[in-house]
């Protein structure tokens, strides 16, 4: 668990020296593992099931925040042997944590400080956890170790696609479902969800999944495969690090083809102006075309908006795209941001924060021009993905605020307002705790009738899942405040950002709920560590009946914990010691 500005801010830290942040993104993309000697690993993980491979592995998240080297790890070569290691962990006292591309901000899997000798396992997915086959016409049975990049091409292969999905290709599907991972999508005015599609989280396009866990009858851990219908299940659909899932069968539909037009020219003003303002707004586009997402880099006025819109012909002026991955200037650092980045990193420079808020901002406005980029139209994964493991890596908060459809322009511009504030206050102290960007999506809720089976019922922990008594709340709409690792009072600042959004948002018209994947929880000078946030806010967010659920069944389908480390020991209020 970690709880200090040193561990979740390491601003003295040597990997964040000008050269080891700029190699960040290429030596963080793949972490390989170092074989392991046969006489070492015999002494120090006795019995281990003999056909699969043991290797030494460094553990990095996405932005190298947390870390963990030496740990030991393994890659099954399918569920059977799955279930042979996790048998293993459990008889030996160890602890399992499921790994696929690492592209996580929050200490789900591994915990800063996790020493090399502590009794934790990684099992690598991707290596072999990859098998793709249509279950029926609208359905996809997919091993939880296949990228989204994977899965989503081969899905357009047979003319399938989905609403939305996060933007790296890179992401593994099983840790896109644990978090509840989103796009940005809503239906347009006038717009008709299609069969097969949700403009919920893709936990909620889940028909079945097959997890291992304990099986009481015999006293061991097994294979079981839980249908949308089963309670079991619901806790199962976005288990936040609590299980281990090695395949799902996913609704689908019929893909679509999407035009993507970006623009930098709107005033962040007027975008995010006071609901009622004429003008092009925030909730305007929403309205036009439903999938919107705005990128407001730091002491800047113009944000980057990009709108798609499904679009069966190619527009006159859009550019065709064959392939995801269309920016770029933003997928690889440009050197005017990659030398400020570096000053600010090396020499503690700070204040540059607006030379590289506007830097960022010319390199996209300009860069959207030079490369054709402005206006795209293809297949739907080829403008849903369009971020790649070189991009700038940047510490990220993250939350969802619920509310009604009518109600989301409230939202974006009292947020926007509460930013600007603070940033020019701190801004005027001397202080410059931002230097990356705001990013803004907007979704639909898990609603389980999407998923187009009997009985479905949503996923007890998304941060998605409907509120029984809200009814009216029917939107979400996604805040991520974004910032170098290492920045002062970044954490101070994102505290008051986080403060905000539960006093403002606190249940009336609208309510914040945390995004699992990246930073909340803060105190003054850390993160994932405050604890009225993590034993009351987010229990009573979720829903105090559905937390006690969920942490029920969780309990049941893995009673010796080894599915856990401290962070979530904590978070589901366990007072057992774990690694």
């Amino acid at each position: 668990m970690t709880t200090g500005a040193e561990s979740n801010f390491p601003s003295a830290d040597p990997r964040w020296t000008r050269r080891g942040f700029l190699l960040t993104a290429a030596a963080l993309a793949a972490v390989p593992g170092l074989p392991a000697d046969p006489a070492v690993a015999a002494a120090e993980l006795p019995d281990f099931p003999a056909d699969v491979a043991l290797y030494r592995s460094a553990y990095r998240n996405w932005v190298g925040e947390i870390t963990a080297d030496g740990l030991w790890a393994c890659a099954p070569d399918g569920p059977d042997q799955v279930v042979d290691v996790v048998n293993w962990a459990w008889r030996h006292g160890w602890r399992v944590r499921a790994r696929g591309a690492s592209h996580g901000w929050s200490p789900l899997t591994v915990t800063e400080g996790t020493a090399s000798g502590a009794p934790v396992l990684l099992v690598d997915t991707a290596p072999h956890l990859t098998g793709l086959a249509l279950d029926s016409p609208t359905a996809v049975r997919a091993g939880t170790g296949v990228t989204m990049e994977a899965l989503l091409g081969f899905l357009e292969e047979h003319g399938l696609g989905v609403t939305a999905a996060p933007a790296p290709g890179v992401l593994t599907l099983g840790g896109v479902l644990a978090v509840d991972g989103h796009g940005t999508g809503v239906p347009a005015r006038g717009e008709r969800r299609l069969p097969g599609h949700t403009y919920g989280s893709l936990s909620n396009l889940v028909l079945s999944l097959t997890a291992v866990v304990w099986d009481a009858r015999s006293g061991a851990y097994v294979l079981r495969t839980f249908h949308r219908d089963e309670a079991d299940g619901a806790a199962l659909l976005t288990h936040l690090g609590r299980s281990l899932v090695t395949e799902v069968v996913l609704r689908v539909g019929a893909d679509t083809h999407l035009r993507c037009v970006s623009r930098t020219d709107i005033p962040a003003g007027e975008l995010f102006a006071a609901p009622g303002s004429d003008g092009r707004t925030f909730a305007s586009f929403l309205d036009e075309a439903g999938r919107v997402e705005a990128i407001w880099f730091a002491f800047t006025e113009h944000p980057w908006l990009k709108v798609w819109s499904v679009s069966p012909t190619r527009p006159l002026t859009s550019r065709t795209v064959t392939r995801p991955y269309n920016y770029p200037f933003s997928d690889n650092v440009p050197a005017p941001v990659a030398e400020l980045v570096g000053r600010m990193t090396s020499e503690a420079a700070w204040y540059l924060a607006p030379v590289l808020g506007n830097a960022q901002y010319d390199a996209a406005a300009l860069g959207l021009v030079a490369t054709l980029s402005g206006d795209l139209w293809g297949p739907s994964k080829n403008t849903l993905l369009y971020l790649k493991p070189t991009t700038l890596k940047v510490h990220a908060d993250g939350y969802a605020v619920l509310t009604s459809r009518e109600r989301v322009q409230r939202v974006v511009a009292e947020f926007a307002a509460f930013y600007r504030e603070r940033l020019t206050a701190y801004a005027a102290r001397g202080s410059f705790p931002v230097n990356g960007s705001v990013e803004i999506r907007v979704t639909g809720l898990d609603d389980p009738g999407d998923a187009e089976a009997a009985g479905a019922r949503p996923p007890l922990l998304s941060a998605l899942r409907p509120r029984a008594d809200h009814p009216e709340w029917d939107t979400a709409v996604w805040l991520d405040v974004l910032t170098l690792p290492g920045t002062p009072d970044a954490a101070a600042f994102l505290r008051e950002i986080e403060r905000f959004l539960l006093r403002t948002f606190d249940g009336g018209f609208a309510l914040t709920r945390v995004e699992w994947s990246k930073g909340w929880a803060y105190t003054d000078d850390g993160v994932w560590s405050d604890g009225e946030v993590l034993g009351s806010v987010v229990p009573a967010a979720v829903g105090p009946a559905e937390w006690a659920e969920a942490t029920a069944i969780l309990d049941r389908l893995d009673p010796h914990r080894v599915y856990g480390n401290a962070f979530l020991d904590r978070l589901f209020a366990d007072t057992s010691q774990g690694a």
